[in-house]
C-alpha cells in the first residue's frame, strides 16, 4: 500500500483506517497487545504520519485504545458493556421508528422516497441472513454493518445512523472473539433481516416493533449466558 501515484495522504489514511478497522471487527487483531504507529507503517509499507491518523480515527470511534507509552491496542469491552449496547440501540431505534410508523401518517410518504433504498437494503439483508444461517462471520459482519447503516437512509438523520453504526462496530468487536470459537455458533448469530425489510417495506408498524423485539432479545439472551461463565472466556462462547 505504497503512497505512489496518485495517492493522497487523505486517500491513503483512509485505506489504512478501512484496512485495519477489517482487521479488529474480524477478530484479526486482540485486546490487550499493544502496537505502535511505526509497527504499523512498516506493516502496510507507509509512512508514519497517515497511519497515526488512521489509528486516532479508530480511537475516536472507539474500536483502539492509546496508551501513551505502549502505543495502541483494540478496546476491551465487557459483557455489561455489550449489553448497554444492545440496550441502548434499543431506545434509539425505537423511538425513531415510532416516529415513522405509529399514528402519524409518515410511513408511506417516507417509505415512496426510499424505495431506490430499499431494493439495495433487500439485497444486503439476503446476503446477511445467508451468512448468519451458515455460520460466515467474515461475510456476515460486512454485509450485516451495510444492511444497517442503509436501512439508516430511511431515517433520514446522519447523527442517529452515525451514533448507531459506532455501537454495532463496537458490538462486533466484543462478540468475534466468542463467537469465533462457539461450536454452537449459527444459534447465536441473528438472521431476521429480510423479516425487517419486508415488515419496513410493508409499513407494518406492529410488524416492526415485533422484529426488532425480538433482534434485542436475541442479544440480551446471548449476553445473559456470557455473564453465566464464570468467568467468560474470549474463543468459547
Amino acid at each position: 500500500m505504497g503512497a505512489s501515484g496518485g495517492v493522497t495522504r487523505s486517500t491513503l489514511r483512509q485505506q489504512i483506517t478501512d484496512a485495519m478497522r477489517d482487521e479488529v471487527l474480524a477478530g484479526r487483531m486482540q485486546p490487550r497487545v499493544a502496537f505502535t504507529v511505526k509497527q504499523i507503517a512498516e506493516q502496510y509499507g507507509v509512512s508514519a504520519t497517515p497511519v497515526r491518523e488512521a489509528l486516532f480515527d479508530l480511537s475516536a470511534q472507539g474500536l483502539l485504545e492509546s496508551d501513551q507509552h505502549r502505543g495502541f491496542r483494540v478496546r476491551e469491552f465487557t459483557v455489561a458493556d455489550y449489553r448497554s449496547m444492545v440496550q441502548a440501540r434499543a431506545l434509539v431505534i425505537d423511538g425513531v421508528y415510532r416516529g415513522i410508523f405509529d399514528g402519524t401518517g409518515s410511513a408511506p410518504a417516507v417509505l415512496a422516497a426510499h424505495r431506490p433504498a430499499l431494493v439495495s437494503v433487500r439485497r444486503r439483508a439476503e446476503e446477511a441472513a445467508r451468512a448468519a444461517r451458515s455460520g460466515d462471520l467474515d461475510i456476515l459482519i460486512g454485509y450485516d454493518l451495510r444492511f444497517w447503516r442503509e436501512l439508516g437512509a430511511v431515517i433520514g438523520n446522519t447523527y442517529i445512523t452515525d451514533f448507531l453504526q459506532r455501537l454495532r462496530m463496537q458490538a462486533w468487536v466484543f462478540a468475534v472473539p466468542y463467537l469465533r470459537g462457539d461450536a454452537d455458533v449459527c444459534d447465536w448469530l441473528w438472521s431476521g433481516h429480510q423479516e425487517l425489510v419486508e415488515a419496513i417495506a410493508a409499513a407494518d408498524g406492529p410488524a416492526v416493533r415485533a422484529v426488532l423485539d425480538a433482534y434485542y432479545a436475541h442479544g440480551l439472551s446471548w449476553a445473559d449466558r456470557l455473564a453465566a461463565d464464570d468467568p467468560p472466556h474470549p474463543g468459547h462462547g
